[in-house]
């Protein structure tokens, strides 16, 4: 009960800037797993306003990139320079190093720019010269992104994309929505309105205790089943590949424990395969041609296995 308190304290905060987006603000989900999020939309819609919230609201660390094309790995990561006064080479953090790291968008810098969060994504470190250096935990990297067509895009690799555990989508919000907006930032930031509820040494302990979620012998084979059909779907010519059946398994595990229990349930699955696995695909020629979104491609896989009957326990 403890965690789902915290789970919601932190949206609640959360709210106070980001107004009517339950959905979205689910990606709190991937912290408390070690994922990252992908926030795709057109500029002006919030992406920005939401990473800062989070952050707030567990009182960690925040630090913000601008990706642009000259943007340089180096000024993501740091660098080695020479102390004249010491006569030694010192090293010099980047803004990775930080609990909560907006990569604002992202599709703007070069493929070379962006392979510099690979590592660090993946195995929570950076190496520099030959020397490894350890991220802070929790550490999560919130990616936004401009729809592909936009001037001065660059499509992010599938090797890229595959990292993001979950992607997300802002929205325009509705017009009651849109006016509440206007009179909240009237007089003040409604960030300044957003309290920390947690900290992050209790999110790594929580994280802690997600990995402890029982996850049945059925429910791992609905997973792989799942997966596994997004490769022979006609729709899909490039399925998701086996980093998207772990990072399905401990979204799940996330999930349920956010729901206060310690098992997981094929339910807990079906909520998350969207957003999981839709950016981890490639459409056929084609379902390009008919149209069809990689969502409803996705949708079709998840329909077309059955659910097992008994789960959970």
């Amino acid at each position: 009960m403890k965690a789902l308190e915290t789970y919601q304290k932190i949206k609640e905060s959360m709210k106070q800037t980001i107004a009517g987006k339950d959905e979205v603000l689910d990606l709190v989900i991937s912290l408390f797993c070690g994922g990252h999020v992908l926030i795709e939309d057109v500029p002006g819609t919030g992406k920005t306003m939401i990473a800062r919230a989070l952050s707030a609201a567990i009182d960690g660390e925040f630090r913000r990139i601008q990706f642009t094309p000259d943007l340089l790995p180096s000024d993501v990561t740091g660098i080695n320079y020479f102390d004249m006064k010491t006569s030694e080479f010192r090293f010099l953090k980047g803004p990775i190093f930080t609990n909560i790291l907006l990569a604002d968008e992202i599709n703007r810098a070069s493929p070379k720019t962006q392979s510099a969060l690979l590592e660090a994504m993946e195995e929570k470190k950076v190496t520099v010269d030959g020397e490894t250096y350890v991220l802070p935990d929790p550490f999560m990297v919130i990616a936004t992104q401009n729809p592909s067509g936009y001037v001065g895009t660059y499509p992010l690799p599938e090797a890229q994309l595959d990292r993001f555990a979950l992607k997300l989508s802002m929205g325009y919000p509705t017009e009651v929505e849109e006016m509440n907006i206007i009179l909240q930032r009237k007089e003040a930031n409604p960030l300044s309105a957003v309290e920390a509820v947690t900290s992050p040494e209790i999110i790594k302990a929580m994280s802690e205790e997600v990995k402890q979620v029982k996850v049945s012998g059925e429910i791992c084979k609905y997973i792989v089943q799942l997966v596994s059909a997004t490769r022979q779907s006609k729709s899909i010519s490039l399925g998701a590949s086996p980093r998207a059946t772990l990072a399905l398994m401990k979204l799940a595990q996330a999930y349920a424990y956010l729901d206060g229990r310690d098992y997981v349930i094929a339910e807990d699955i079906g909520a998350l395969f969207t957003y999981v696995i839709s950016h981890r695909i490639v459409l056929s020629q084609e379902a390009r041609l008919n149209r069809k979104t990689a969502a409803e491609a996705v949708s079709e896989v998840f329909r077309s296995v059955e659910v097992p009957y008994r789960t959970g326990r």
